[in-house]
């Protein structure tokens, strides 16, 4: 059982290194999205997804031996959380702390993680309303000759003085 927490921590150490990674470039996400570089953000975002790839593999090995050490303490393997195998370890208290700072290292980046994440998607979602609003002007800009009514026909200064001048003006208009 030694042998597996051991291989436990460190694979959440590798985990943590992932979601550091993860971290990193998602923040160098957001000043790219605020310059609307796209090339620039496909690339982060490749890299995103390799560094995401990483953590699915190491997640399943994490998750592997969890359900090893599970079937070892007469435990369902989907019920036992690090939380409760933390708790479990009290007669192992050199395990338990490594565990436990693992699992609190891991739920602080992935904070970080989800926060970073949280505002990049706040900004994309703002650049995506300024282009949509871009859009508009320009598409209105390129109506509005049609919606205007000035033609050949249209009246001049001098048939609107006649207008108000002869009394029939309409000032409800």
């Amino acid at each position: 059982m030694a042998s597996l927490l051991e291989r436990l921590v460190e694979v959440l150490d590798k985990e943590c290194k992932c979601y550091e990674k993860l971290l990193e470039l998602s923040g160098k996400k957001t000043p790219v999205i605020m310059q609307r570089d796209l090339e620039a953000l496909a690339g982060i975002t490749e890299k995103e997804q390799m560094v995401v790839n990483s953590i699915s593999a190491v997640d399943r090995e994490r998750e592997s031996i969890m359900k090893e050490i599970a079937d070892i303490l007469g435990e369902k393997a989907t019920d036992m959380k690090l939380t409760d195998l933390v708790r479990m370890l009290d007669k192992r208290p050199k395990e338990q702390h490594d565990l436990a700072v693992q699992r609190d290292r891991l739920v602080g980046i992935s904070a970080n993680v989800q926060r970073v994440n949280g505002q990049n998607q706040t900004l994309l979602e703002s650049s995506l309303e300024m282009i949509q609003y871009e859009m508009n002007i320009m598409q209105s800009a390129r109506r509005a000759p049609e919606t205007a009514n000035y033609t050949k026909n249209a009246w001049t200064k001098g048939d609107l003085l006649a207008v108000a001048t002869s009394g029939r003006f309409d000032a409800k208009q």
